[in-house]
């Protein structure tokens, strides 16, 4: 993978690590040798991430950590500090995907098939700002907490995990959708403001992968066969391609990008 040579003693902070793409990042960050923080709010399955990833002799914290809430992201930052001594990549991958529609289809015939398996009710206060405060309050708070340690030393790597979603709109997914378009200016913007201190702030933006998240759609044999009639390549994403590109990013390699959200997705950006 591209990056390995480079990552060796780096520290690097993970959100969203016990399963799905933040797993897959921070077990190559650990493959790569580098100091991993892993964060999750479920503490049990996070054990579990450290002890696979100290299999690859890595030093691992397991920082039990609600992105939607700034005191715990903080205090993320803080521990990793504390225990690696510095924070030069962070990966803000923790997030929050549902189908919802705002309001209940009047027309039976037009309603979607999804949402014929979900709830009839408007969209409540609490389902809007469990998405929103996860997907852009996670991030902010994420970008927010490294700044100062990383303008210290001159030198930083955030990595935003965004989605094709953030360019594409797809029904029932209009606040996830607007959420994942959100994190993409916020890296744009922050990229700006942080350049002058060595901070280079990218966001990756996935298609169709199967992780523990999508696993359930995947096994629905008529969503599968739509997912891959709209994909141009036909095919799901492959995790080690996106890895690979992530600790591409983590790494000197990248140095000159910033700003950009590269999209990984088969071609659906492309239409």
């Amino acid at each position: 993978m591209s990056g390995n040579k480079f990552l060796t003693g780096k520290t690097a902070i993970v959100t969203g690590a016990s399963r799905g793409i933040g797993l897959a990042i921070a077990e190559g960050f650990a493959k790569a040798g580098a100091n991993v923080s892993i964060a999750s709010r479920n503490k049990s399955e996070l054990l579990k991430v450290q002890q696979r990833l100290k299999t690859f002799n890595a030093n691992v914290r397991a920082i039990a950590t609600d992105v939607s809430k700034s005191k715990d992201v903080d205090a993320l930052v803080d521990q990793t500090l504390k225990s690696f001594g510095n924070v030069e990549i962070l990966v803000n991958n923790a997030g929050c995907f549902k189908e919802l529609a705002l309001v209940p289809f009047p027309d039976q015939v037009l309603r979607p098939p999804a949402v014929m398996r979900s709830s009839n009710q408007r969209m409540t206060d609490d389902e809007f700002r469990e998405i929103i405060d996860t997907n852009i309050g996670g991030v902010f708070y994420g970008c927010r907490a490294v700044a100062p340690i990383m303008m210290n030393k001159g030198y930083g790597k955030i990595i935003n995990i965004s989605s094709v979603a953030g360019t594409k709109a797809y029904k029932l997914e209009a606040v996830y959708d607007s959420s994942k378009s959100a994190i993409n200016m916020l890296t744009r913007c922050l990229a700006l403001e942080w350049a002058p201190y060595g901070i280079r702030v990218n966001s990756l933006a996935p298609g169709d992968y199967i992780t523990s998240m999508t696993s359930d759609a995947w096994k629905d044999p008529l969503r599968k066969e739509n997912y891959l009639k709209s994909i141009p390549l036909s095919q799901a994403g492959d995790m080690d391609g996106l890895v690979s590109l992530a600790m591409f990013l983590a790494s000197p390699e990248s140095d000159y990008i910033t700003g950009q959200t590269i999209n990984i997705d088969g071609g659906l950006s492309a239409e």
